[in-house]
């Protein structure tokens, strides 16, 4: 028998749509805003295909027992019986006396380790992890669902369905392990436009480099301030040809190039909208976005992706949900990234949580990307 620890942190990424850039001590403010739980559909996601998985594995697989050790409610119990599995299968060991907490995922992983675990899966984000693995260290492998607003550890898989795949094929014994960073932000610092990111734990994960997304990698070249604004010069250049009557900047120090370039004090880490080279908004949520954008015919989205991970959208802006993307169009995003980046980000990744989507903006498996003055590049994608 395979007993296997699984846990949800019901309020991760809740902050993402409504701009907090995380959940950590905030949650109340998210709900305020509106913000909705992401992490539920996302590990159901997850979830219901695994238990696909099993169910068409090939027959030593299917026969192979498997125990789900989890917390009851919205900490793991509901979405594992929604997904198909079994109830005789599935054993509550920890109860949180009322909303989950991060001191709750520690509790229920102490509970996981007196249990013989192979694995622990759990659904959340770069804190999430940080709390499992200060419990867990290097004695059982986990395996995240992504689910948080911003998810720099090496220890998620690139989407649920790809880790549902992953938790897959670890099960039947074709992978192996490998020891993964956890890295987190100082959330409260990060809110104030500050990329703090720092190395807290190192652990054990499936190796899958495929479909286990990398550690963020922080990359800047010498050379690499003079082709941002190259990038961004060519930009400005398009725009004004064009007429297009309304910018949105994603966050990151690539874009913020182009912002520097207007002139404008655009948000580091967050979305700002430009009208005719001035700055109307300032680190927008979903609902101000979907409002400018009802209000402009011409719009265009510039977005970098995530060194070393790779992904364009899904992680860190959430804000740009899939009601957003659809509002822009797919053909009005603009990707731009230096040469340094890409040659240590070999493919582009997007996870809107809408697989249709996603599927739209990979394209035909490249996509164009601005790397300098008139210089585009086709780069690699991959779901």
């Amino acid at each position: 028998m395979k007993r296997i620890g699984f846990l949800i942190n019901p309020i991760a990424g809740m902050g993402g749509r409504v701009g907090l850039k995380g959940t950590d001590g905030v949650v109340d403010e998210a709900r305020k805003l509106g913000a909705q739980p992401v992490a539920p559909q996302r590990a159901a996601e997850a979830m219901r295909t695994l238990s696909r998985m099993l169910a068409n594995a090939e027959p030593e697989l299917k026969l192979m027992p498997i125990r789900w050790l989890t917390c009851s409610g919205s900490m793991g119990e509901d979405i594992l019986r929604s997904s198909g599995f079994a109830k005789n299968d599935i054993e509550i060991v920890y109860t949180p006396s009322g909303e989950s907490t991060a001191e709750d995922t520690r509790l229920a992983v102490q509970r996981f380790l007196g249990h013989d675990i192979a694995l622990i899966l759990f659904c959340g984000g770069d804190g999430t992890a940080r709390d499992i693995c200060s419990i867990v260290g290097l004695k059982v492998p986990i395996l995240g669902i992504p689910s948080g607003v911003k998810m720099y550890s090496g220890v998620f898989g690139t989407s649920p369905a790809r880790t549902a795949e992953i938790a897959c094929n670890f099960l039947r014994g074709g992978l192996t392990t490998v020891q993964a960073e956890v890295l987190d932000l100082n959330e409260a610092r990060y809110r104030e436009g500050e990329w703090i990111v720092q190395l807290f734990h190192t652990v054990l994960t499936p190796d899958e480099p495929m479909h286990v997304q990398s550690a963020k990698a922080l990359i800047e070249d010498a050379s690499d301030a003079e082709v941002k604004n190259a990038i961004a010069e060519f930009l400005l250049e398009l725009f004004q040809r064009d007429e297009i009557e309304l910018v949105l900047l994603g966050p990151g120090s690539t874009v913020n190039s182009v912002g520097n370039r207007w002139g404008i004090k655009k948000t580091l880490l967050g979305i700002d909208a430009v009208v005719q080279g001035k700055l109307v908004g300032c680190d927008l949520n979903e609902r101000q976005i979907l409002n400018l954008l009802a209000e402009f015919k011409t719009r265009k989205l510039v977005l970098s992706p995530i060194g070393a991970q790779g992904f364009v959208l899904g992680r860190g802006n959430l804000q740009l949900s899939p009601d957003v993307i659809r509002a822009i169009g797919s053909q009005n995003i603009m990707v731009i990234a230096t040469p340094a980046k890409l040659a240590r980000t070999p493919v582009l990744r997007f996870d809107t949580g809408d697989a249709a989507l996603d599927s739209e903006l990979a394209g035909d498996g490249y996509i164009r990307v601005i790397t300098g003055y008139r210089r585009r590049r086709l780069v690699k994608t991959m779901l």
